[in-house]
């Protein structure tokens, strides 16, 4: 699970546009069996003809309509990564054409969290339409349901965001590779988006290159323009932890660098990150510095996030899965301030969104989109391999059960197996609600996205 897929955006939209994105919701889980079945074959009509799956098709298609499904489910074999990475490795170095999995164009690759060898996986990320359209739901609906929470507010609309999005690395082949939450930040009109926007840190901050320096950046803008921060988030509850622990080893270079409106060449070596957040200071804040020393001082760091951030009325970061041993540290640095976790998308597809944003970790659950892939589901029972379970589809599984999750994506992934072990707590008018439980292979960090 991911925060990001992407990175959520939470945009200003109206009354009206709020109920319309919820009602879109309302609607998709109502019909989640038939819209299940339309997913599969929109993909199936735009990629049956891919390599991938004609090597499973011998002399023979898919058919059309419900026969299509059907066949689909099979003929064609669950897979898990290790059955792309030799093609997708090919695609990334040049010597293998993309549309080996998708017909749409590759815009890049996403990496994310290892395999069973620990080696990251890259996941390409191709333009589809229908996925686009999909996703843009799942992301309006999460934003949507945080506005209802909090309103938004005219003066202080600022995030105090740790992003790190700099880090990219072009393949043989000439295709970048990056971590999901870097895609919406690598485009010519990136600097003037809505995430961007309501950012306080500059966007040479989240574009840095050195997670050190960009995490004291962080730090320095947030406390900065401590009056109009009114949220604080963070792609895992690890990071934010981290980023804590920076400001209580270095809050006195911090506050020095307010005081004086001067950003300490000792720490920030890079030019374009140093220009940037100079500019932000603008000058001497002596009152501010003032302030945060009257805090840091003590060296007593209980709802440390309360006492620099006063207007903060949500902490957002994944809380769940490998994430839940943060929860008990971060609500002690919280204060009070509510911490929410994020939805469940991942690299691969956008899964399920977290209605109940307020619940902590142990009661966080996700209603699957049925819009945004065709879901499978293994069942999962310790004493039986799972190579020897069929899978049921969106309507078959079976509350108080555990299955793991295998999707069929527009960008080119077929029965593919998330390695995500969830349990069915009940349905969401007609399409499950699950809660996240662990990875099917011990060992692994999941990609979980609070996003």
């Amino acid at each position: 699970m991911v925060s990001s897929m992407a990175t959520t955006t939470t945009t200003t939209t109206t009354t009206a546009g709020l109920d319309g994105v919820l009602i879109r919701f309302e609607e998709a889980t109502r019909d989640a069996h038939r819209l299940q079945l339309q997913t599969l074959r929109t993909i199936l009509e735009c990629n049956a003809t891919v390599d991938y799956l004609q090597r499973h098709l011998p002399g023979c298609s898919l058919g059309v309509g419900d026969e299509a499904v059907s066949s689909f489910r099979r003929l064609i074999p669950l897979s898990s990564y290790d059955d792309y990475a030799d093609l997708i490795q090919r695609i990334a170095d040049g010597s293998e054409s993309p549309a080996a999995l998708s017909l749409d164009p590759l815009l890049c690759f996403f990496y994310s969290s290892g395999t069973s060898t620990m080696n990251p996986k890259m996941i390409p990320f191709f333009e589809s339409m229908p996925a686009k359209s999909s996703s843009s739901l799942a992301h309006q609906c999460s934003s949507a349901l945080l506005q209802r929470l909090f309103p938004p507010r005219q003066s202080i609309n600022k995030v105090l965001w740790f992003l790190y999005a700099g880090k990219i690395i072009e393949t043989k082949g000439g295709f970048r590779a990056m971590a999901a939450t870097a895609f919406p930040f690598q485009n010519k009109r990136s600097s003037s988006t809505p995430l961007l926007s309501m950012c306080v840190s500059p966007p040479a901050v989240i574009l840095g290159s050195d997670n050190y320096q960009q995490m004291y950046c962080h730090l320095l803008c947030g406390l900065h323009c401590s009056a109009s921060i009114d949220a604080i988030r963070a792609p895992y509850a690890v990071g934010l932890i981290r980023a804590i622990h920076l400001l209580e080893s270095k809050w006195e270079q911090l506050c020095n660098d307010i005081e004086f409106g001067f950003l300490s060449s000792e720490f920030i070596t890079d030019s374009s990150m140093r220009e940037a957040v100079q500019e932000l200071l603008g000058g001497p804040r002596p009152e501010i510095a003032k302030a945060i020393r009257g805090f840091c001082s003590k060296g007593k760091w209980e709802g440390v996030l309360r006492e620099l951030w006063p207007e903060a009325r949500y902490i957002a970061c994944v809380t769940t899965g490998s994430m839940e041993q943060y929860y008990l540290k971060l609500r002690y640095y919280a204060g009070g301030i509510p911490i929410l976790c994020g939805d469940y998308f991942s690299s691969e597809c956008s899964v399920g969104i977290n209605i109940n944003r307020l619940s902590p970790p142990e009661s966080t659950s996700f209603v699957i989109i049925p819009t945004t892939a065709y879901f499978e589901f293994l069942p999962f029972r310790p004493e039986t391999p799972l190579e020897t379970n069929e899978t049921v589809d969106i309507s078959g599984v079976e509350i108080g059960e555990l299955y793991e999750i295998v999707v069929t994506t527009y960008r080119g992934l077929y029965r593919y197996r998330l390695g995500d072990i969830v349990k069915v707590i009940g349905f969401y008018n007609s399409s499950p609600e699950v809660k996240f439980i662990t990875k099917s292979t011990k060992g692994l960090i999941g990609d979980l996205h609070g996003k």
